[in-house]
């Protein structure tokens, strides 16, 4: 363990393994892991940005490690682990600190060997073998990500990296990584997508998903929900060569369902013309591609013709008896899968928020963890009448408990059944009416027999 800062030299030619965006998408697999950082196993970890003081950073290139490093682990180990990056620079916005912490997810991917999955509190890296054996250690790993930050963003002029293994220190750090990441999204509630003309795109995830972008509004904050619509906009005006872009809106075909004409050109090039149309409020119709860094996932469960979430702190079976890796490989990939949708979370805070399908009154299943987490934006009348885990085990208790409850979506049910039973019922013979006169073709047969084993007369139902 070493807490005080040591500066480093940002020469990426004399680390012990290679560097490069060929490495982008590279899996590490269990047998082939080393170290497992973070990750679904793990309570607290984190990634962190914030613009620093001049006089905060001392020096360009200054590492720190609190706990230990590689090589003191066994193979195989899962640990608790967060970085910590400060950057200083005349040009440094607050606004950009979102989108420098996101780039962290391209820049751990180019490292060989290595693996980087999610963003803020969800990260999920793994080291190989092979990496450990090559003598890596996190200072290499804080030496890459500070040289390619100044690389791909030639403002900042200062930057320093904390790498912490402590577990105690990975929770403090954490809980203020936190307060920092609500205060961010604070900054979009009570924006509107009928106040401005243009959507932002995100393309940062197309190394595991060649076919999707994200569609970023502001009442639709990225998959990942690490990049809303004002961090993508400083983004695209920074970099305008970056992996964000602004969308021009568009004519609105449909704003029910979020159909725009501009995401449905952006769609159309960025998925080489695969998919054709988006619609941004709905899981039921051209919805919203998905990569795999999605905070939780929307499912459709049609027992009871309701929207169900898991998000991927949750381990638990979900309502409809599926885990989350279940569902988010029906999710991701790019593709476009109606009844299943990738979410940020604060998407939940949303008025857009699955408006078309009936919004929060659609909502039937929650994990107890996340139900808790986002108890500000449920509807106070709808918060008791949405079971977890902890209330309901499979669909027929599912349904018990939205019955007892009297849950909106029993409305529902009792409005399809009404309108089954006014259907128009097929008589039991035809009434005598005289048919009107027609126009017909006479066919006649010639040496054609037809033979009749049986008949069966049904009533009509």
């Amino acid at each position: 363990m070493n807490e005080s800062f040591k500066n480093c030299d940002l020469d990426l030619k004399k680390l012990p393994v290679d560097v490069g965006p060929s490495y982008e998408g590279e899996r590490i697999r269990g047998p082939d892991m080393f170290l497992e950082l973070g990750g679904p196993k793990i309570k607290f970890k984190f990634e962190l940005v914030r613009v620093a003081g001049k006089d905060d950073i001392k020096d360009n290139g200054n590492f720190r490690l609190i706990g230990k490093d590689i090589p003191e682990y066994e193979s195989g180990e899962t640990i608790p682990f967060g970085i910590f990056i400060e950057v200083y620079g005349e040009k440094v916005e607050v606004e950009l600190e979102g989108i420098l912490e996101r780039k962290i997810h391209d820049i751990i991917n180019n490292i060989q060997g290595m693996m980087h999955l999610n963003q803020r509190y969800d990260i999920w890296c793994r080291i190989s073998k092979a990496d450990k054996e090559k003598g890596l250690k996190f200072e290499h790993i804080g030496i890459v990500i500070m040289s390619l930050l100044k690389k791909h963003f030639p403002f900042i002029e200062r930057v320093q990296c904390t790498i912490i293994t402590d577990e105690d220190s990975v929770m403090e750090f954490h809980k203020k990584a936190v307060e920092v990441y609500n205060t961010r999204d604070m900054k979009t509630r009570g924006m509107k997508d009928e106040d401005i003309d243009t959507f932002y795109g995100c393309t940062l995830c197309q190394s595991f998903a060649p076919g999707h972008i994200c569609i970023i509004s502001p009442e639709r904050i990225s998959l990942c929900g690490a990049i809303s619509w004002l961090d993508a906009r400083a983004a695209a005006k920074i970099n305008p060569d970056g992996s964000n872009f602004p969308i021009p809106k568009g004519e609105c075909l449909d704003p029910v369902k979020g159909i725009f004409t501009g995401s449905n050109a952006a769609i159309q090039k960025y998925s080489n013309n695969k998919i054709q149309q988006v619609a941004l409020y709905t899981i039921f119709e051209s919805v919203h591609t998905s990569c795999g860094c999605f905070e939780s996932i929307g499912f459709y469960i049609p027992e009871v013709d309701g929207v169900g979430v898991v998000d991927r702190n949750f381990n638990g079976l979900s309502a409809n008896g599926m885990k989350f890796s279940q569902l988010a490989a029906q999710a991701g990939g790019g593709q476009q899968i109606e009844g299943f949708l990738g979410i940020g979370i604060q998407w939940f805070y949303s008025g857009k928020f699955i408006s078309a399908d009936g919004g929060w009154n659609r909502m039937v299943w929650l994990p107890s963890t996340l139900k808790e987490r986002i108890k500000d934006a449920i509807p106070p009348e709808l918060f008791e009448k949405i079971p977890t885990e902890k209330d309901v085990k499979n669909i027929d208790e599912l349904k018990n408990f939205l019955k007892e409850k009297n849950h909106p979506i029993v409305k529902r049910w009792e409005e399809a059944e009404k309108e089954e039973e006014e259907e128009i019922e097929i008589p039991d013979i035809f009434p005598d009416v005289p048919f009107p006169s027609v126009s017909y073709t006479k066919i006649s047969f010639k040496d054609v027999r037809i033979e009749v084993e049986s008949a069966v007369v049904k009533k009509g139902y």
